[in-house]
């Protein structure tokens, strides 16, 4: 029998997450292609456009992009004018994210950049390109105090910075662990406490996808 987590996520889709047949057709993609199956949920997927739409954001920063699955459904809620760039190190995951995106039509708005993210954001910073409204990090936890202190750098007052998997099954709260994902999110957490500029808090989730969290912050002026 299913866990009750996995029965109320099947609930909350059938009734509150609209079918649609290129979301499907993207994660049916990422199968066949061998990729990891640690997309969001279709109702995280939902909660992460919605912010979107409230922040009324025009430009996003994806780190992590994996098979696309995430950038579509924030990439969904931009204006016409609008953009996202998403970061991901692995070809072969940028190839088949973007045969996604192509496949959603948002070729226009979504765009990948393939390599080290950390290289990637840093010729963002020395370019100088204009602040992201929205950033979602979603890539290696042991990078996420870096991916944070970028994300500063690429925002402005009223920037709403989400990191996914943060509670890790709850191994969160263990400060011996010697898993190098938990010092990441642990350090991550710490960096956005100490960051004056930062007001923000963290949600623990679960569901098909176990037991986890978001944390939520937006830059203050």
């Amino acid at each position: 029998m299913m866990p009750i987590w996995t029965q109320v996520d099947d609930y909350i889709e059938d009734r509150l997450i609209e079918a649609d047949r290129v979301l499907s057709e993207v994660l049916s993609a990422n199968r066949r292609e061998g990729l990891p199956e640690i997309d969001v949920t279709a109702a995280q997927g939902k909660l992460l456009q919605l912010l979107v739409r409230m922040k009324g954001a025009r430009r996003i920063l994806e780190i992590g992009t994996l098979g696309g699955y995430s950038t579509i459904w924030m990439a969904r809620a931009l204006p016409e004018d609008g953009t996202l760039v998403s970061l991901e190190l692995e070809p072969h995951h940028a190839d088949v994210a973007r045969s996604n995106i192509a496949l959603a039509g948002l070729e226009a708005q979504a765009e990948v950049r393939t390599g080290d993210a950390r290289a990637s954001l840093e010729e963002m910073e020395k370019a100088g390109i204009e602040p992201f409204d929205f950033i979602f990090i979603d890539a290696d936890k042991p990078n996420n105090p870096a991916y944070l202190k970028s994300a500063l750098r690429l925002s402005r007052p009223g920037t709403v910075i989400i990191g996914d998997n943060i509670v890790r099954g709850g191994e969160v709260v263990g400060r011996h662990s010697t898993d190098p994902r938990v010092h990441g999110v642990r350090a991550f957490i710490d960096l956005m406490a100490a960051e004056a500029r930062l007001s923000a808090t963290a949600i623990q989730t679960v569901g098909r996808k176990g037991y986890d969290g978001f944390a939520l912050a937006i830059v203050q002026d």
